[in-house]
């Protein structure tokens, strides 16, 4: 049995769902890397490209393009944060991430960036129905994810509130397509996003915290 046919075959079920060894351990890997970015440890990126690389396989399995190409964007911008979160440590006095909130104009493009990638990508699955069975929820979740990432690499606190759109969508997405472990993996990403979001928002708010260790 290859790897890649392990990965997506069955790893038990549960109150009638069946569970694929690719889609628990991808998201588990990404539930750890969501916690380490609440703490600001730079091992955050290192996870997310782990969890990318498992779930590209758990999405291209149920047919979901549009959550492939998110994953696919994961890895590449996971490796572009890890750059410039250990910039942004080398350069702090105390050796920790720090966290703003984005500017007004900062807030336009990543809103704009959004809509446009939205839109673009929702079209793309429009035109070619064979990447996607639920093209405008894939295009959705392909952008929001996006501009999720590209925020925490930056260290904006609006990467949460990204986040927290992404799951209202990626919820019911997953439980619809089968992968059962993902949605439900979600609602605790829901969990953990509320909680982290506060976190940063007090940083962000107090430069007396600032002093913590990534």
């Amino acid at each position: 049995m290859s790897a890649l046919h392990w990965l997506n075959s069955e790893a038990f079920t549960v109150f009638g769902q069946h569970i694929i060894w690719s889609d628990m351990i991808g998201n588990t890997v990404g539930l750890i890397a969501l916690t380490l970015g609440w703490l600001r440890s730079i091992w955050t990126w290192p996870a997310q490209l782990l969890s990318g690389v498992v779930l590209v396989a758990a999405n291209a399995s149920v047919h979901q393009a549009g959550s492939v190409g998110k994953q696919l964007v994961v890895i590449a911008v996971a490796v572009w944060g890890w750059q410039q979160w250990t910039r942004g440590r080398k350069q702090a006095q105390d050796g920790s991430i720090a966290v703003r909130f984005a500017t007004w104009r900062e807030r336009g493009w990543l809103l704009g960036g959004a809509a446009l990638g939205t839109l673009a990508v929702g079209g793309l699955f429009t035109a070619f129905p064979s990447l996607s069975w639920s093209p405008w929820a894939d295009a959705y979740i392909f952008a929001g994810t996006l501009v999720a990432m590209l925020a925490q690499a930056r260290g904006m606190v609006e990467f949460w509130f990204a986040w927290l759109l992404v799951d209202l969508v990626g919820v019911p997405l997953n439980f619809h397509s089968g992968l059962a472990f993902s949605g439900l993996i979600y609602v605790v990403y829901g969990a953990l996003v509320l909680w982290g979001m506060r976190d940063w928002w007090l940083r962000s708010r107090t430069p007396a915290l600032e002093g913590a260790t990534a």
